[in-house]
């Protein structure tokens, strides 16, 4: 959530960058809930200071021995006008804060401009797509032809968009989630958790997911509220809602393995095939908390941590930038990293870099003390996947695909794999 006395004070600087994300939100909306706001407040103060002066001029009737019902009668209207007033101001500033909940982040100055992800620029390149020399398949025709992947079955389970794995196969997507967790945590330093995959609306509150997205979720049909993780995000974000860290406290690195629920609104007809597009899907995810001097360095760290999966795995990738119009609502700045997938014979995402400044902070209350013993500031919250497994198993299907069909087992793997080097079939 952006700073409210910002926004008051920076009008044409929000209308221009909701501008460049292509959002429909009017400001003048907000301008006039604010002029009005200020309307009901001037009113109330000048009620206030004449109750004030008749206070003391009904004190000198009386003591004069003098008649005060005039000013009396006057003061039982000025009180119930001032209750109204009172009433519309709390009316007012609840508008006030819907408009405010339902407003993306500002982006960042080094955000390019654009209207979709055709305007995305790519800042980098790493790895060869492979040459085959034979017919590639895709992720869908290769597991299905090992016996491996299963989505006739899944659909008798669950319905479309869900997938049932089998054998090597399995064991090979629960092996990218181990060696994922290991790199990131041994080697860059994240603090595993295992959170609930289940949370409340505050928690969907303070990341963005609520309100502007409640369709995109899977919600519980309890009273108490409850929806499916959409991410990992969620939960590691909020680990210290409400708290006030010390500053000696950050940075903070958290990563998690857990299952994701989306609903997938809005895509209709999208990757249908495989298992690109899932309504249940596990990935890993990367949260930080960073000092706001520091999280834009973090952003690039957090990145970097996420392409040396790619790179250990030996999988060709780029990353580029997001522009204004394609970015995510929370987010002031983010990378994309999107691996080559030989089956599409494209570049396919497959993590989402984001530093989102202190928009989730604000809106989940996570401050910090600083050293200097000066008030409390909001942290800076940064987010990333590194990786979702599914599709990093997609990658790994079809980039280390055998003329007959057969797997390859990246080297890295093979230690999580149990010495197994070709994937074979059942």
């Amino acid at each position: 959530m952006l700073d409210l006395k910002f926004v008051r004070a920076n009008l044409d600087v929000v209308r221009q960058a909701l501008a460049n994300r292509n959002s429909k939100l009017d400001v003048g909306e907000f301008a006039a809930l604010d002029e009005r706001r200020r309307a009901l407040l001037q009113e109330v103060e000048g009620l206030k200071a004449e109750r004030n002066a008749a206070s003391g001029e009904i004190a000198r009737r009386k003591k004069a021995g003098g008649d005060a019902a005039e000013i009396l009668a006057r003061m039982a209207q000025v009180s119930e006008r001032a209750k109204a007033l009172d009433a519309e101001l709390v009316q007012v500033e609840a508008a006030e804060t819907d408009w405010l909940a339902s407003v993306p982040n500002l982006p960042h100055e080094s955000v390019p401009l654009g209207k979709g992800e055709e305007d995305n620029p790519e800042v980098r390149r790493w790895g060869q797509p492979r040459v085959f020399d034979f017919p590639v398949k895709d992720h869908h025709d290769l597991g299905c032809g090992l016996g491996l992947l299963d989505f006739e079955r899944a659909a008798r389970l669950a319905g479309s968009r869900f997938a049932v794995l089998y054998g090597q196969l399995a064991r090979l997507e629960r092996a990218l989630a181990a060696f994922m967790l290991d790199v990131q945590t041994i080697e860059h330093g994240y603090l595993e958790v295992l959170p609930p995959t289940i949370v409340n609306r505050d928690c969907l509150f303070g990341t963005g997911q609520l309100p502007k997205f409640a369709e995109d979720l899977f919600h519980l049909t309890d009273e108490r509220g409850f929806s499916l993780i959409p991410t990992a995000e969620v939960p590691l974000t909020n680990l210290h809602r409400g708290e006030v860290l010390s500053e000696d406290d950050l940075p903070k690195a958290f990563c998690a393995h857990t299952s994701c629920f989306r609903s997938e609104a809005g895509s209709y007809g999208k990757d249908t095939r495989g298992l690109i597009r899932q309504h249940e899907f596990r990935k890993v995810e990367l949260v930080r908390y960073a000092h706001p001097d520091t999280s834009f360095e973090a952003l690039e760290l957090m990145t970097g941590h996420a392409e040396a999966i790619l790179r250990k795995l030996g999988l060709p990738y780029r990353v580029i930038v997001l522009c204004t119009g394609d970015m995510g609502f929370s987010s002031r700045k983010t990378y994309d990293l999107e691996v080559w997938l030989p089956g599409q014979q494209k570049y396919r995402e497959i993590s989402s870099c984001s530093n989102c400044g202190d928009f989730q902070a604000r809106r989940a209350d996570i401050r910090f003390k600083p050293r200097t013993g000066k008030k409390t500031e909001f942290v800076h919250t940064l987010n990333g996947s590194g990786l979702a497994v599914g599709r990093t198993l997609v990658a790994v299907m079809e980039n280390y695909q055998n003329a007959d069909g057969s797997i390859t087992v990246p080297d890295v793997l093979r230690p999580y794999m149990g010495g197994i080097e070709v994937i074979a079939g059942r």
